[in-house]
């Protein structure tokens, strides 16, 4: 054996000996992380984005996709503050799309709302000019009743804002090097490999759910990096699942921004949660040059315990080279501005409901194909009404489990004496459920299951009117609905003064677009600094897609 061929193979043994039990079995077998291109606009300076089908190859078969200019996901859109950008949105589909762009502050006209629609073989031009400051945003369609559908076939991509100010720091910044956009979602393909998404009353109650984790497209494939700091561009682009990462040696995870920019300072972490739509920027050390993976913690979510989310498993194996890293870890990021004083501001109330039939449906459909396992990790032992109710129901899975409505998304855990899901008057109807079998059922209209302030979304009737430049605060309230509901409003980045009740953590104290609502009620703080008129309203709306789909949003202008 030759000296260089020696070197090789002890190099590769060391890795792998350093890898957790995945990733020394698969070590040889991982595909390289697909690196989304960055989209430069044509001579005319627009840029060309189409939708259109593809394929993929995930399993036996091709799997038929969506992507933007090809096969799945789409290319990186990038622009500074001050620029001034043109899309074109060509639509080569068989059905009509919308291209909403997640996180950027821009007017209703250019928002890309359901309202601005795009028939098949049409277009869409979208034209503003970026004003906030450096954010990791992304795009996907919001179609009315479809946004869940036309995610899960594939349409999203990322667009990344820069400044002066964020270019100035020592952060890495070479695109697919040092600095990598990751894009985490799940799948479920049916007997002939292909997408299976159906609408129904489980998705309409719990999300849309898979069984194939992918990052980038790809099923857990490898990245190799400088031996350095890394920059990690998270974006958790699941219909309704919750992610909780970590590295699967323990290394810390610096946080470093979240959806509306960077923060002031990195806040230290050992594992990040991030709700469907959440975008998070993470520093990782990888100085010593040893191999590690990035780690999906085991999923708590109500529904979604089962393989292979019930354990830890990777969702990116990064394998540092010997090329030596360029970017490192600033004390300090961002001019983050202390909150204003929000007492006597206007405020406003979203209280997000579920139809107690959709939620009684939706939980017995869920016992019925998954069984107990659907729910591992909820807390039966407190001994409140809702738990007991909830374990008559599990008692009873294969036949009615109606009296599920009230059981939480994540751990039930609830002060003695307190019933945190509705009124008597509904844990009666609950009960009843339980009690009368499917001859209870009342028509549902699966559509107008979730609502906002006990309305569903009516695409054509703004329900409010915000003032242009007025800073309001906003009470987004799942009290009585313990379902997880990662609460996205457009056209703004506002701050969260509290979550759940419970006061922001450090990292989630930066500029937001989504608000974590679970059971609990959670206030932000927003401004609105573009108009949109009725025919192109901004949406306020639930961000788990198929809650989002069946009324869980709301229409608003803004107004000077």
């Amino acid at each position: 054996m030759q000296r260089r061929d020696f070197l090789k193979l002890s190099t590769a043994l060391g890795a792998a000996s350093a890898l957790p039990w995945w990733g020394r079995a698969f070590a040889a077998e991982r595909p390289a992380l697909p690196i989304p291109a960055v989209l430069e606009p044509d001579e005319s300076g627009v840029i060309q984005l189409i939708a259109q089908p593809g394929q993929m190859h995930w399993r036996r078969q091709p799997t038929h996709s969506w992507g933007y200019n090809g096969n799945l996901l789409g290319p990186t859109l990038r622009a500074r503050q001050g620029q001034a950008v043109r899309i074109c949105v060509s639509n080569r589909l068989a059905e009509t799309s919308t291209v909403h762009w997640h996180g950027l502050e821009v007017p209703g006209t250019a928002d890309g709302g359901p309202q601005a629609s795009i028939p098949p073989g049409k277009q869409w031009r979208a034209a503003f000019r970026i004003e906030q400051p450096a954010a990791t945003c992304w795009y996907h369609p919001h179609t009315h009743g479809q946004t869940g559908h036309q995610v899960a076939m594939g349409l999203a991509g990322l667009f990344i804002l820069d400044d002066e100010e964020s270019l100035r720091l020592p952060l890495p910044q070479r695109w697919g090097l040092d600095d990598i956009p990751l894009v985490l979602q799940d799948k479920r393909l049916d007997g002939q490999d292909q997408l299976d998404y159906q609408l129904d009353v489980l998705s309409a109650a719990v999300g849309w759910f898979g069984d194939l984790m992918l990052t980038n497209g790809v099923e857990y494939p490898s990245h190799t990096a400088p031996r350095g700091w890394l920059r990690l561009r998270l974006l958790n682009g699941c219909n309704a699942r919750s992610l909780t990462l970590a590295a699967s040696d323990g290394r810390a995870l610096y946080v470093i921004g979240s959806d509306g920019g960077l923060l002031a300072e990195p806040v230290v972490l050992s594992e990040l949660a991030l709700l469907p739509g959440e975008r998070f920027e993470v520093m990782v050390d990888a100085r010593n040059g040893k191999p590690f993976d990035l780690i999906s913690l085991p999923v708590r979510q109500m529904g979604m315990t089962l393989a292979p989310f019930d354990a830890a498993l990777p969702v990116l194996r990064i394998q540092p080279s010997l090329i030596e890293g360029k970017g490192r870890l600033p004390d300090t990021l961002a001019r983050l501005s202390a909150l204003p004083e929000w007492q006597g501001l206007p405020s406003r109330t979203l209280t997000l409901s579920m139809d107690p039939e959709l939620d009684r449906q939706g939980m017995q459909a869920l016992m019925s194909r998954y069984g107990h396992a659907a729910m591992a990790g909820m807390s039966m032992d407190h001994g409140s009404a809702e738990a007991g109710m909830a374990m008559g129901a599990m008692k009873g899975a294969q036949g009615d489990a109606g009296g599920m409505a009230g059981m939480d998304h994540g751990d039930m855990v609830m002060p003695a004496g307190e019933m945190q899901h509705g009124t008597m008057a509904g844990m009666q109807g609950t009960m009843a459920g339980m009690q009368g079998g499917k001859g209870s059922a009342k028509p549902l209209d699966l559509h107008s299951g979730n609502r906002i302030n006990g309305q569903p979304f009516a695409m054509n009737d703004p329900q409010f009117a915000v003032k242009l430049g007025q800073t309001e605060r906003w009470i987004i309230s799942g009290e009585g609905d313990m379902m997880l509901h990662p609460f996205h409003i457009h056209g703004t980045r506002f701050r969260i003064l509290s979550e759940n009740g419970q006061p922001v953590a450090p990292h989630r104290a930066g500029w937001k677009d989504i608000v974590n609502v679970e059971g609990g009620r959670s206030e932000v703080l927003v401004r609105f600094d573009h108009p949109a008129p009725r025919e192109r309203a901004y949406m306020a709306h639930c961000h788990l897609l198929e809650h989002e789909d069946t009324g869980m949003m709301v229409s608003f202008t803004v107004e000077a």
